[in-house]
């Protein structure tokens, strides 16, 4: 009765630390998926989406290979606007600051 009463609390106490660093948590991480499309992956892009995770596609393929990827993965959708840097330029251009507060907009628009 106690080690079940002690086993309670601990989970609750768990519980309760996971509540508060799970608040507000930022993650970065990468995964990588082979060339032919794996089990499960567009219900795990989905998921991930659903879960407020942004997702990238980082690629080495021809625009038009990742593109068809993209699409049979259910990483892209027809409502989003696809974004192709090729060049330190490309990056400069997509990614400065103006560009960025843009990117919020647009994503704000998205949600």
């Amino acid at each position: 009765m106690a080690a079940e009463a002690d086993s309670i609390k601990v989970e609750a106490n768990l519980e309760e630390v996971y509540d508060k660093l799970e608040r507000n948590l930022v993650i970065v991480g990468a995964s990588c998926v082979e060339d032919r499309l794996q089990d499960n992956v567009p219900e795990t892009i989905e998921d991930m989406r659903n879960g407020g995770i942004k997702v990238w596609m980082l690629t080495g393929d021809k625009l038009e290979t990742a593109e068809n990827i993209g699409y049979s993965c259910k990483l892209f959708t027809e409502e989003m606007e696809i974004i192709s840097i090729n060049t330190l330029e490309d990056a400069e251009r997509e990614f400065n600051q103006e560009m960025a507060e843009a990117n919020k907009e647009r994503q704000l628009k998205m949600i």
